[in-house]
């Protein structure tokens, strides 16, 4: 009996996991973790382009074709009809690029809050580390902007030598931080929708609705400088504001957005992606009980 209890001691201290409980918030173990597991982030990516674009004809070309289509139409619709102006900006890099980063925005956003609803099954069942499925979907998003912007890149090119007003700063080089900046906001209110839908399923209804609203409040059609005066301060606390009008001036040379308005958009991406860990942190423990 005493040789079989010292041999299960020394299986024991021989595993290669050991899960124990959560003991505080920001542990560095979660950081170890999320390393470990960094092959199922890449699984997880790879599930999500295979199942959204398996038996599709284009496949992720929809990525391109979308936006390019949606240009358009406003290009018809605000520019032409509605006589919108862009800030001299060419119609079609001007309604592109808004087009883009709204769509990695709702993206990241849409995926991150229905992370515990779309994944209950694996998540009752097996043990890894919840916070690779929000990377994992974030990641995905920023792999799609990518083929966009590679798009982008292509009109943008075209105007320039074309001898359209475009006119690029070094900042362009900033672009990733800017990639970085939208992709917390997004997961970071995505993650606080997703812990609370556990419970209040209605905000799955609300969220289509207002982000749809949030789209026309937020200077994707229009630039900011055609936004009202006594309607500006609506757009300081709308934190895709001051990213959106960012990238106009990097990369067009037009626009400009007041540094305040800055502060207070990193100010809310960080306060929205710190509540965000907190709810999902303390959700994920619980939510297979109420789902």
């Amino acid at each position: 009996m005493k040789a079989a209890a010292e041999s299960i001691k020394n299986e024991d201290e021989n595993w290669d996991l050991v899960l124990e409980p959560k003991s505080k918030f920001l542990d560095s173990k979660h950081i170890r973790e999320l390393i470990r597991y960094r092959d199922l982030v890449y699984l997880f990516i790879k599930r999500d382009f295979t199942t959204q674009y398996k038996q599709t004809i284009l496949g992720p070309l929809w990525y391109i074709v979308q936006p390019l289509v949606t240009t358009v139409a406003y290009t018809f619709v605000f520019g032409k009809l509605a006589n919108i102006g862009t800030d001299s900006v060419p119609y079609l890099l001007f309604y592109f690029a808004g087009t883009m980063l709204w769509t990695y925005f709702t993206g990241v956003l849409n995926s991150a809050a229905s992370i515990f609803s779309s994944n209950s099954g694996i998540f009752g069942k097996v043990y890894f580390p919840r916070l690779t499925v929000p990377i994992s979907t974030t990641v995905g998003n920023m792999i799609k902007l990518a083929l966009q912007f590679a798009c982008l890149l292509v009109f943008y090119f075209y105007f320039i030598f074309s001898g359209s007003p475009v006119h690029p700063s070094w900042k362009v080089c900033l672009f990733p931080l800017l990639v970085l900046w939208i992709g917390f906001l997004g997961c970071g209110l995505g993650m606080i929708i997703s812990s609370l839908t556990t419970k209040y399923r209605d905000l799955n209804q609300l969220l289509g609705f207002g982000l749809q609203l949030a789209m026309y409040a937020t200077p994707i059609v229009y630039p900011l400088s055609q936004a009202p005066e006594k309607w500006k301060w609506f757009f300081y606390v709308n934190p895709m504001s001051a990213p959106i009008e960012l990238f106009r001036i990097w990369f067009y040379g037009a626009g400009e957005v007041p540094l305040l308005m800055t502060l207070i958009s990193l100010g809310i991406t960080a306060l929205c992606f710190f509540f965000g860990l907190i709810l999902f942190n303390k959700n994920e423990r619980t939510f297979v009980d109420v789902i």
